[in-house]
């Protein structure tokens, strides 16, 4: 049984990932549909928010509640895992994405309701968000007691660095177009 709900976890946290940073690359979009001329507001509002509607709720709250029933099952077949250190920092990287999906939620309703008063390059930055803990959990999972943890909080913070500098530079490009 053990190796089912595992792969059905897996299944369910790409997919949770993947609602995860489509959300907030529409919440660009709506963002920046604000300024458009009125008709093309006209019509890609009310889309990008239908398609964030269906996203929203067809597959990142499904997929995120499906994470959550799996994820305890696998601790509860395998007790094991909750003895080894790696998995209470990994817990705590889960935490903090949970904390990022209601905090998408939040997001979510405001532009929903055409009341956001965020930029897209706020969104932009969010996104990484995402990313960072899908490496930090990824690494902790795999690794899992094999790298120093002062190792593995500078690559963590670096990695942080190199998205930052990535997004100033595409910024800087698609300013020039």
């Amino acid at each position: 049984m053990y190796p089912t709900i595992l792969s059905l976890h897996i299944i369910f946290i790409v997919t949770w990932f993947a609602g995860l940073f489509y959300i907030v690359r529409l919440f660009v979009y709506q963002v920046e549909a604000r300024e458009k001329s009125d008709l093309e507001r006209s019509i890609l509002e009310p889309q990008f928010r239908l398609m964030a509607k269906r996203l929203w709720y067809g597959i990142t709250w499904p997929s995120f509640i499906l994470t959550l029933i799996f994820g305890p099952w696998l601790l509860y077949l395998n007790q094991g895992l909750l003895y080894m250190n790696f998995m209470y920092i990994k817990l705590a990287f889960v935490a903090g994405l949970i904390s990022y999906h209601l905090l998408c939620h939040r997001m979510f309703k405001k532009l929903q309701l055409g009341t956001g008063s965020y930029t897209s390059g706020f969104f932009r930055i969010w996104n990484e968000v995402a990313t960072l803990l899908l490496v930090a959990i990824v690494f902790l999972i795999v690794m899992k007691n094999q790298v120093n943890w002062i190792y593995g909080t500078v690559g963590f913070i670096l990695f942080g660095v190199l998205l930052m500098v990535a997004i100033k530079i595409y910024k800087k490009v698609r300013e020039k177009k």
